[in-house]
């Protein structure tokens, strides 16, 4: 909405434009020229001033011009006639003596968004690209790829493709660069730009002019050029290697991406790439930007996965500083757990424990977890760190703590003596829910080595009937019976309470239900509700599976050096968590679910062929592989149906993943789910339209006959598990 007075600012500026006295005066003429761009670009509408600006642009000072020009490319698409007028000056600007009045008039002609504007372009574009002046054919050929997106449904020109790859060879770096660009954008709907031979080594031996940008545009375009030969490739990987450690990061990265990309048959080739490029890495975590240090922490961490030892020396480079922000702090705190040695685990802890009383309460409670995990392995320091932290008395903190020793005790059970002292000895015990469950599976798992484990689960029980969370009422539940089971004297009594209330005063129907469970187990007897409930103990040597293992860089080098590994950092973050608390669900079900499992998984295995979590995969790379691949192989199985996250929490264990499903009792009712296994990922679509039968379609990439019968064995096996618990209930 134009303020007041805009009316009569437009017709002053007018009459000061028609002014022949003004136009005399060069700096008078050029400061009211001034006044109306300033009032153009604080929203007031001067679009009436539009002849007397195009007359302002036959002038000599390029300065007005460039004014001139950014008035009419902002007004055109507002004054369609009187642009089509303004086009005549500016072909005639084309024609100029001054290549920078030539450039700056072949640009702003293509900024004209309006129908039809390309047959007054075309052909001062084409000139533009035989102009003898760097800068009008640096801006004739990005206007080729303007004028492609004027009409992007016509016909593309192929002579002026053959014109736009000639200029591939042309002596000034940027006009190379751009016409990367252009054909790029070009021929789009064809696959983009073609690298072949001539042209892959002609870029390779072009990088040293080019500026740092253009360098990681070129190395990113040359990831289409596949060597021959081994000798063109060692030959390509010799001219590329001074960028592996170049000052400017971002080249350094698209180089290693590159050199991984094309030595990927050569494991060594790329260990010694990763080894140059460490120093480059460790400059971006220690950037200015902080988003620029977070996406250097996420690929490092990818680099990690492959070599894992890479960065132990440099550990210190990843403490805290105090005033990043949180979200640097959290992938700090993962990198520096991964590289705890022998070595530095004294430094590292110290360092960790100055987190955990951080104002952040988010961020305390993740350098306790933090703790925990290096406590798999350096079980007796970290015990008594998180012990002193129990004496803070901090609400957060003592949630942290018990959540804590609850993994800490799964993962090392030589470590549940010296918990259970501790929590037995504990004064302030948790507020939250998470904390309380934690404590709960401590109590109900451990009863018979904590003294007062009946007493404190008593208190949980009488104030029952004001606890809101669902989840608290079931874990109560369990560590009930779980307690009954090991100490039944003490207990009897409340369980008895307890469930009398759940089944018949409880609303929530899921507790209602785990009661009525519980109390139909116990009528079986005593020793068959221990084999369901109790289920088998967490196996000490279990730390030693979950260390980190070394994965070939193949598996990431996909994502490396875009946004990829900004989300897979994510991913992986929440899969750890989603794995260090599994065993805090009901036993029941989840021996229910894996019951059958590891027979074929054993079976698959003797074959030579297994599956494997990886990688996850976005949304939007399953969608794009989806559509681009075809159907391998389409099978019907019976299957009766489940709730999706129990279908879910079944297809975990067996390292197949959930992607997408559609809502519960939905027909037709869609799964989309995926797998690794021998360098191949499959895809698969379940399709249930029919309440008996699952249709099951696979799709992969690439092809290998053995992996997609060791997913089909291993999902047969759970959807008939998930059959047969179903049919038990």
């Amino acid at each position: 909405m134009p303020y007041f007075g805009s009316e009569e600012t437009v017709k002053e500026l007018k009459r000061a434009l028609s002014n022949p006295n003004v136009q005399a005066d060069r700096l008078r003429y050029k400061s009211y020229i001034t006044k109306v761009i300033r009032y153009m670009t604080q929203g007031l509408d001067v679009s009436a001033l539009f002849m007397d600006m195009v007359k302002a642009s036959a002038t000599v000072d390029i300065v007005q011009k460039k004014l001139v020009y950014l008035y009419m490319c902002t007004y055109a698409s507002d004054k369609p006639d009187l642009a089509l007028l303004a086009i005549n000056t500016l072909r005639k600007d084309c024609a100029d003596p001054n290549p920078m009045v030539r450039g700056l008039a072949l640009r702003n002609m293509c900024n004209f968004r309006m129908p039809g504007m390309t047959e007054y372009i075309e052909q001062p574009i084409v000139a533009g690209l035989r102009d003898k002046a760097s800068y009008v054919r640096r801006v004739a050929v990005l206007g080729c790829a303007k004028m492609h997106s004027l009409q992007p449904r016509t016909e593309i020109d192929g002579s002026l493709v053959n014109e736009l790859y000639a200029l591939l060879r042309d002596p000034d770096p940027v006009v190379v660069v751009n016409c990367l660009r252009a054909l790029e954008d070009i021929l789009k709907d064809e696959g983009g730009v073609v690298i072949n031979k001539p042209i892959a080594h002609h870029l390779l031996n072009r990088l040293k002019d080019l500026d740092c940008w253009a360098q990681s545009e070129v190395l990113t375009f040359l990831l289409r050029y596949r060597p021959r030969n081994d000798d063109e490739l060692f030959d390509i990987l010799s001219l590329l290697d001074p960028f592996l450690q170049s000052s400017q990061s971002h080249v350094a990265i698209s180089t290693l991406r590159l050199f991984l990309h094309l030595a990927a048959a050569h494991p060594a080739v790329q260990a010694d790439a990763l080894l140059c490029s460490s120093a480059p890495l460790l400059a971006t975590c220690g950037a200015a930007s902080r988003e620029l240090r977070f996406a250097g922490l996420c690929h490092i961490q990818q680099v990690m996965r492959s070599q894992p030892a890479l960065f132990n020396t440099h550990y210190k480079r990843f403490f805290c500083g105090y005033s990043e922000p949180s979200y640097i702090k959290f992938r700090k705190m993962e990198i520096l757990v991964a590289l705890v040695n022998d070595e530095n685990v004294a430094l590292v802890l110290e360092e960790m424990k100055s987190y955990c009383t951080d104002v952040s309460a988010e961020l305390a409670q993740a350098a306790i977890a933090a703790i925990g995990r290096i406590g798999r392995t350096y079980s007796e320091k970290c015990l008594d760190i998180l012990t002193g932290l129990l004496a803070l008395k901090q609400d957060h903190i003592t949630s942290a703590v018990i959540q804590t020793f609850r993994d800490l005790v799964w993962f090392c059970p030589q470590c549940t003596a010296a918990v259970c002292l501790t929590v037995e000895s504990c004064v302030d015990y948790p507020q939250d829910s998470e904390g309380k469950q934690a404590l709960l599976w401590l109590l109900g798992e451990h009863a018979d080595q904590i003294s007062s484990a009946p007493y404190l689960l008593e208190v949980y029980i009488d104030g029952l009937k004001t606890e809101l969370s669902a989840a608290l009422k079931m874990e109560i539940l369990t560590a009930a019976l779980k307690m009954f089971l090991r100490r039944p004297a003490e207990t009897q009594d409340m369980l008895g309470r307890l469930l009398h209330y759940c089944i018949e005063e409880e609303s929530d129907m899921c507790v209602r239900d785990r009661a009525l469970l519980y109390y139909r187990l116990l009528q079986r007897g005593i020793e068959e509700t221990r084999k369901v409930v109790t289920g088998p103990k967490s196996d000490p040597s279990l730390s030693v599976l979950t260390s980190a293992q070394e994965e070939p860089v193949s598996q990431w080098v996909s994502i490396f050096n875009t946004l990829g590994p900004l989300s897979a950092a994510d991913l992986q973050l929440h899969n750890t968590a989603l794995s260090a608390s599994e065993h805090t669900d009901d036993t029941a079900d989840t021996e229910l679910l894996t019951e059958h499992v590891p027979v074929s998984m054993r079976d698959v295995s003797e074959a030579g062929v297994s599956l494997c979590a990886g990688a996850a995969v976005s949304p939007e790379a399953f969608e794009q592989m989806w559509q681009q691949l075809e159907v391998l192989q389409r099978q019907t199985v019976c299957f009766s149906g489940c709730a999706a996250d129990t279908l879910q929490s079944a297809l975990q264990p067996v390292h197949i993943q959930t992607l997408a499903f559609s809502p519960a009792r939905a027909l037709p009712w869609r799964a989309y789910i995926y797998s690794r296994g021998s360098g191949t990922l499959v895809l698969a679509e379940l399709l249930q339209d029919d309440p008996e039968m699952l249709t099951v379609t696979i799709k992969q990439q690439p092809e290998h006959q053995q992996t997609v019968t060791a997913f089909i064995s291993v999902l047969q096996s759970v959807l008939q598990t998930l059959n047969t618990g179903q049919m038990s209930v």
